[in-house]
């Protein structure tokens, strides 16, 4: 559960702060070397409410220094979804929709299957996205294949599937998905999954795409087969949201807030030099000590209102995957917006 989406094995996470967005990745870096980073190019829009992140990792060092694959990642930001604002979640589906028109390059042929992946395990909530996903998903394939127009014109063939997790299956998720592209044959796959990030602020309000596949298990220090284009021999684009946040990132922000606040007090200068001498790994250390009961410090935070979130954006992926993928779905919901 929680994958890393783009961390290679191998690859160290970045001043061992665990996050699987590409946006923080880049943000830790350049709060450390103050610097651009060589080798990644991106652009920043806003747009209704919504904040909209391209970035291209185009180098094998820029994704060493990033702890992310070489590749394009797309970040949807809207803090207003933690409000339950319908209308945003029309809006931000509508936006995500147009943006994946641009990021999947889909086929012409509507005849040429797409396989929609739900990963993560449905009896735990914030790792229940991916399943959630697949429930509001418009699956076609029985219904087109075969030149069958039993739909009408606009539709393309697409197919999904929840495949559980090993700890329920017995099989590697990785396993699962490449012997059904050899059974299958699709032109592409598109796995949905729940990640961790770093700020609680960006939990159940932000939505990563990236073109470089994912790595199951590996957001929680679980690594498994990875599902990319290497070991699946497809295209595979993965879509996440940040869930939960690992309760070690939370301590270590304690540590800052505590240096910015003693230092608006002189009084509590020598503390504030203290707190500024914690590195990382001192911090991990004694944070660890402290989490010891939870798997060796492993410990993962989510909000108690979790499940309503997840069904939010559940709602937002499926209505933006559906237009995405169907033509004749994105016309209707276009003109639906604009009326």
């Amino acid at each position: 559960m929680f994958r890393e989406s783009q961390q290679r094995e191998g690859f160290v996470p970045l001043y061992n702060i665990r996050t699987d967005l590409a946006l923080e990745a880049k943000e830790i870096v350049q709060t450390h070397t103050a610097a651009e980073i060589p080798g990644v190019l991106s652009e920043n829009l806003q747009e209704d409410g919504i904040a909209i992140s391209r970035m291209q990792v185009q180098t094998e060092q820029a994704a060493q220094q990033l702890g992310k694959s070489v590749g394009r990642y797309l970040t949807l930001e809207a803090p207003g979804l933690r409000r339950k604002d319908a209308r945003l979640q029309d809006r931000v589906s509508e936006v995500l929709a147009r943006e994946l028109l641009n990021f999947l390059e889909l086929p012409s042929d509507l005849n040429q299957t797409v396989l929609v992946v739900g990963l993560g395990n449905w009896n735990v909530t914030p790792d229940s996205l991916g399943p959630k996903v697949i429930e509001d998903l418009l699956v076609t394939r029985h219904a087109v294949s075969g030149g069958q127009k039993i739909l009408g014109e606009g539709f393309r063939s697409v197919c999904a599937i929840s495949p559980g997790v090993l700890g329920t299956t017995g099989m590697e998720t990785g396993e699962i998905i490449s012997a059904l592209v050899a059974r299958v044959k699709p032109s592409l796959v598109i796995v949905i999954d729940a990640l961790a990030a770093r700020r609680l602020e960006r939990l159940h309000t932000t939505i990563q795409v990236a073109d470089s596949g994912i790595s199951p298990g590996s957001g929680v220090g679980n690594n498994r087969l990875g599902i990319n284009r290497q070991t699946v021999g497809v295209p595979v684009v993965a879509i996440g949201v940040p869930t939960v946040v690992d309760a070690s990132t939370i301590a270590s922000e304690a540590f800052d807030a505590l240096a910015e606040y003693f230092k608006k007090d002189a009084r509590g200068l020598a503390l504030t030099n203290v707190l500024k001498d914690f590195d990382w790994e001192r911090r991990r250390m004694l944070i660890t000590q402290v989490l010891e009961p939870y798997a060796g410090g492993r410990l993962m935070v989510t909000p108690k209102e979790t499940d309503a979130f997840i069904e939010d954006m559940a709602y937002v992926i499926s209505g933006a995957l559906n237009a995405a993928l169907h033509p004749r779905v994105h016309s209707e919901s276009s003109e639906k917006y604009l009326q």
